[in-house]
């Protein structure tokens, strides 16, 4: 968390906001991120025009005129759009002034979040060239995923969380979209059926494309740009709801830990075969 919908919501909201302005400061307060923010990113930066704001999985990429840079907002993370300057609180790690008096300012109370940059094409770097098709276009469909998952013995969960598989289904929405699809998240990605694989890659879409439509998921600490709450939480089928009675037919929620990560789902719409 932020997953794949923050990550876009927060680009949608920011992007109107900074598209052919101009760099004129970036400030760093904290440079002790997932990986240490460059000390040369702000030279490098200052005074270049934003000329589109991108995303792939769950990197936001402002391209600039002579390279990009990679922002990542960890577990805690989000970019806001400011119109003004209010004083920074102690997790405002990097604000960037922009030409027209706006900022962007950055907030991770975590630290697991990036500021990387490259001059290379984005696609060379070494955080993205291996990564999985996005889910929301038509490379990830049928013909990609089903081969992939033949005799694999990875968990069905496990197997759709992984970004060199398909970027961008984090734990919120692969849960709900297991539910949906009506598949045991323990079942083996091997054992899934092509009805089955139909319908989970349908289901992937549909839950992501709802999600960014709602502004994302806040749980805890997520805003997007705007600095408003995502409402996707009001959504969530399994996600969260342990013990509680499921929608569809009033068995109650189940929570068990698959790879340190909590995994909810209803026995009777997602039995075990």
């Amino acid at each position: 968390m932020p997953e794949l919908p923050e990550v876009e919501t927060t680009r949608r909201g920011i992007e109107p906001h900074v598209i052919g302005r101009s760099i004129s400061r970036i400030t760093i307060r904290d440079k002790r991120l997932r990986w240490p923010i460059p000390d040369s990113l702000p030279a490098w930066a200052e005074d270049q025009t934003i000329v589109r704001v991108e995303r792939r999985s769950k990197y936001l990429l402002l391209v600039l005129e002579r390279g990009t840079v990679l922002v990542h907002l960890g577990m805690s993370g989000s970019l806001r759009v400011l119109l003004d300057d209010p004083t920074p609180t102690k997790h405002d790690h990097v604000d960037v002034e922009l030409d027209n008096g706006i900022r962007l300012r950055y907030n991770d109370p975590r630290r697991f979040g990036a500021w990387l940059y490259t001059e290379q094409p984005v696609n060379e770097h070494s955080l993205i060239e291996k990564l999985g098709p996005e889910p929301l276009t038509d490379a990830f469909n049928f013909d990609y995923f089903y081969p992939l998952t033949r005799k694999r013995k990875t968990k069905i969960k496990t197997f759709i969380m992984d970004a060199h598989i398909v970027v961008g289904v984090g734990n919120i929405y692969a849960n709900e979209a297991l539910f949906l699809s009506g598949i045991n998240p323990h079942k083996l990605a091997g054992k899934i059926t092509k009805a089955e694989t139909t319908l989970l890659i349908s289901n992937i879409k549909k839950v992501l494309a709802r999600a960014i439509d709602q502004g994302g998921t806040t749980l805890k600490d997520f805003v997007g740009g705007d600095g408003k709450p995502g409402y996707f939480a009001q959504s969530l089928n399994v996600y969260g709801r342990t013990g509680l009675p499921c929608f569809q037919c009033e068995s109650l929620i189940k929570e068990m830990r698959t790879n340190n990560r909590g995994t909810f789902y209803c026995s009777h719409c997602q039995p075990s075969r």
